[in-house]
């Protein structure tokens, strides 16, 4: 639907609506890992098939019992949370549990390429097994390149738009599941992204299938 931005704004104004935004902060870059694995990304943020590229980070939530860690990883493909984790700190045993969720439900080919940033999580013993056991080949950022992986990054900053601008949470659990339902229920299945022609995620899988490959149903 082609519209006038000043239409929408006039609209919204009479509706009493205004739009969700948040202020952006500067990022302090983590100390490099000392690791070898290249960036084999380098910014191209699009796969020609699901399960080709991911990338993981992770974000924290806070509630007034304390801090919440979400592990992400989404599909370059059809810009889908693939898989997610929540925990009390950013371990090496999230983002395993964040990967094995992806693992789990997509059944990806054996040279699946995921990316994320040099965290101390990201390069540990324990999740480079688990990268193995899967078959996944690991790319990671440049040190102290958030741009690198921005993808992801730019799905962290539409979540605290889109939720956590607008939410306090007093527990844990709460913040969990807010989470898991803009994700499950929001994120993937009902909105638009103008990267995939104002799709869902969802319905962009659905939409264009690529034969061989294993699609989450639903």
């Amino acid at each position: 639907m082609r519209v006038g931005r000043k239409r929408v704004a006039r609209l919204m104004r009479g509706a009493g609506l205004r739009g969700a935004f948040h202020p952006r902060k500067r990022r302090r870059a983590a100390p490099a890992a000392s690791v070898e694995a290249p960036d084999l990304v380098g910014r191209v943020f699009s796969a020609d098939a699901p399960n080709r590229v991911w990338c993981a980070d992770i974000k924290q939530v806070w509630t007034r019992a304390g801090w919440v860690f979400l592990a992400a990883v989404i599909d370059l493909y059809s810009r889908r949370i693939v898989g997610h984790a929540c925990g009390r700190s950013p371990t090496a045993a999230l983002v395993e549990r964040a990967l094995a969720s992806a693992v789990g439900r997509r059944c990806p080919d054996r040279g699946l390429v995921h990316h994320s940033d040099r965290g101390s999580a990201y390069v540990s013993g324990p999740f480079l097994s688990s990268l193995t056991a899967a078959g996944a080949v690991q790319s990671l950022s440049r040190p102290g390149t958030p741009l690198d992986n921005a993808v992801i990054e730019s799905f962290f900053s539409t979540l605290e738009r889109e939720l956590l601008a607008e939410h306090r949470f007093g527990t844990r659990a709460e913040a969990r599941s807010a989470l898991f339902d803009y994700i499950e229920v929001f994120y993937n299945r009902q909105r638009r992204h103008s990267t995939l022609g104002y799709l869902s995620p969802a319905a962009f899988e659905s939409r264009f299938p690529m034969q061989g490959v294993s699609i989450e149903a639903g």
